[in-house]
């Protein structure tokens, strides 16, 4: 009798178990597959010029960020500000990937409050966002020289991942 009622009351305290230590994860710092390997390839029209086209291919030799943001998108107008003054450093290339979105919408709301990107590719079907794993908008992207992934955060860029997290794998990552 005993043995039936200690197995149900195993499994509850593994099951709790399992749940606090999921509970007390950061849930931007979801690992991804992709780190460590190549930047999935693709090409898509640019935003503003859809006949000019953009695949990641063109930035190998150089230490690059892939931001995924829409214009619908609020935590993207929240992380956008940090976007807009560090992109005025030139630390290194901001490429936009405008997904799921409106060609219109996302012009207008970079005209209104300024574009950190040189770029941004129309991905409008969110086909390349799913070979990159997206998971929601925004998420950024650190892609080395070679074009492999080396870092990915999801949800709105702080000032603290960009002095703590991005900016020094950036260095690192120029000085190879």
């Amino acid at each position: 009798m005993k043995s039936r009622l200690l197995i149900p009351l195993i499994l509850f305290v593994l099951l709790v178990i399992f749940l606090a230590v999921g509970l007390s994860r950061d849930p931007h710092e979801v690992p991804s597959p992709l780190i460590g390997k190549s930047a999935p390839t693709f090409e898509l029209g640019q935003l503003a010029d859809p006949q000019k086209m953009f695949s990641p291919e063109s930035m190998k030799g150089k230490v690059w960020m892939l931001n995924v943001w829409a214009s619908w998108c609020v935590a993207c107008r929240e992380e956008h500000p940090l976007l807009i003054a560090f992109s005025k450093t030139q630390t290194l290339p901001i490429i936009g990937l405008d997904y799921k979105d409106q060609r219109p919408a996302a012009m207008a709301m970079l005209a209104r409050e300024g574009n950190p990107y040189i770029l941004s590719a129309f991905d409008g079907d969110g086909h390349v966002g799913i070979d990159y794993g997206v998971y929601g908008v925004p998420e950024t992207y650190i892609i080395d020289k070679a074009g492999v992934i080396r870092y990915k955060n999801i949800g709105p860029i702080t000032p603290d991942i960009l002095r703590e997290k991005i900016s020094p794998l950036i260095t690192e990552l120029n000085r190879s």
